[in-house]
């Protein structure tokens, strides 16, 4: 377990933070997050400790990480339908992988909490106007507005609920027969099934449901949690210190601080200094901590941080989040690897084929090709072979909806395309179909 000398949950306080909003009313402030620490927990002590030990075993290969969900949330999205949706793709990926990859997959959602972003600069410029920047539905609106575009304190309850809501609803899901592996045909949607993936996808149900039936008629017991109940997890980026501080608890039953929050955070490229807030309060939180590391890291920093956040070096602690972009993973991974290596560092490898391959198309769409995300993955996949170490995940950025965002795949979306149905406010994501047929080329890869 790891130690926590000198910290409280709010000793961030005395480092230089980043990326926190301008909140115009400190007192308003300070009541909404007053408020929110007498709220319960969102998550649970001991289900973070379970997703530990099982990113442990995915450390040594005898697992392997599905992280995925939205860019940035949206209150407007946080729905049933759209919170099903999500879920069900990450079901058919995990099925996927777990089948044709042969190895236990453990899932986990950029959900229930991914509702602040990071951004490059206070302000931003709209339409010819300067307006404070959109920092995601937690702090203001997305609308350019000047009065929507305000830092407001209750947005960070309204977060709160909106996790609180999201979360009831993934439990129902998960542990109600809807994630039951009987009901993998079921999870197919409508405008996938109809696609090449929706169609290979289906035949891998029946072949899980012709297990299923021999498995009843040899006599096992198939009414079982392993096979009814789905073990999901939640996460996102530890960015709004105050909200992550107001929502870290002591555990009653083994002692030690978890930020409540989630079950995984994860701290951005921007937001890893050494001696700043970020790595300060997450070094005493006991959570699985991600840490996005991008083509400006530096080895030395990495290695430091680490010691800082893991100094027990325990395997299930520290998932690196590598982001390079197609073109540079064969450069900036190999170092990266080598040194962790040498130094005998636990940690889970994972890869973000998203961030780092991202370009504008005439009409001014923000998108990623699907082909350059799967060239980032294999490459990912083969300089892990190379080097004798161990490709343990994959971090997306999707959506359970049609959405036209990503170029490529088996419909061949093109850029003129991409009005159809963009609808995020962020970053583009991966369609339902894209992210099976990315499950498909993962669990080709898993099998080398």
């Amino acid at each position: 377990m790891t130690t926590t000398n000198n910290w409280t949950k709010s000793s961030w306080r005395n480092f230089p933070v980043l990326q926190q909003p301008n909140w115009p009313d400190e007192e308003a402030l300070n009541a909404t997050l007053e408020t929110i620490e007498k709220l319960p927990p969102l998550v649970f002590a001991g289900e973070i400790r379970d997703l530990k030990n099982k990113l442990a075993q995915a450390v040594q290969g005898k697992a392997f990480l599905l992280q995925g969900g939205d860019c940035s949330e949206e209150f407007c999205r946080c729905t049933a339908p759209n919170i099903r949706d999500t879920l069900k793709v990450l079901l058919q990926m995990a099925v996927t992988l777990t089948y044709a990859g042969e190895k236990p997959v453990i899932k986990v959602g950029r959900i229930a909490g991914q509702y602040a972003k990071p951004r490059s600069s206070d302000t931003e410029i709209v339409d010819g106007v300067e307006l404070p920047s959109y920092r995601g539905d937690m702090c203001n609106s997305e609308k350019p507005d000047p009065a929507a575009r305000i830092p407001d304190p209750e947005r960070l309850l309204q977060g709160y609920n909106m996790s609180a809501a999201s979360l009831n609803l993934l439990r129902a899901f998960t542990r109600g027969g809807f994630g039951a592996l009987d009901k993998v045909q079921a999870w197919n949607q409508e405008f996938v099934k109809k696609s090449p993936m929706g169609r290979s996808y289906e035949r891998l149900a029946k072949q899980i449901s012709q297990a299923m039936k021999f498995m009843q008629n040899v006599g096992f017991d198939t009414d079982t949690p392993q096979l009814k109940e789905v073990k999901f997890y939640t996460s996102h980026e530890a960015l709004f210190l105050g909200y992550e501080e107001a929502l870290t608890r002591q555990d009653s039953m083994e002692g030690g601080w978890y930020d409540c929050s989630g079950h995984m955070l994860w701290i951005g490229d921007r937001t890893r200094q050494i001696d700043g807030a970020h790595i300060e309060f997450l070094r005493g939180v006991l959570n699985p901590l991600g840490m996005k590391v991008g083509p400006k890291h530096s080895i030395d920093d990495i290695l430091a941080i680490i010691e800082k956040l893991n100094p027990d070096n325990e395997a299930g602690r520290i998932t690196l989040i590598t982001r390079f972009g197609a073109k540079d993973v064969e450069k900036y991974l190999p170092p990266l690897l080598r040194a962790m290596k040498k130094e005998g560092m636990h940690v889970l490898w994972s890869c973000d084929p998203m961030h780092a391959n991202i370009r504008k198309t005439e009409n001014g769409h923000k998108t990623r090709s699907f082909e350059d995300i799967l060239s980032e993955l294999r490459h990912f996949f083969e300089v892990h072979w190379a080097e004798g170490t161990i490709p343990g995940g994959v971090h997306f950025e999707l959506t359970g909806t049609n959405v036209t965002e990503c170029t490529g795949g088996a419909h061949q979306l093109a850029d003129e395309q991409l009005g159809q149905n963009y609808l995020t406010t962020c970053d583009p994501r991966l369609n339902a179909e894209q992210s099976l047929e990315m499950a498909f080329q993962i669990a080709e890869m898993m099998k080398n």
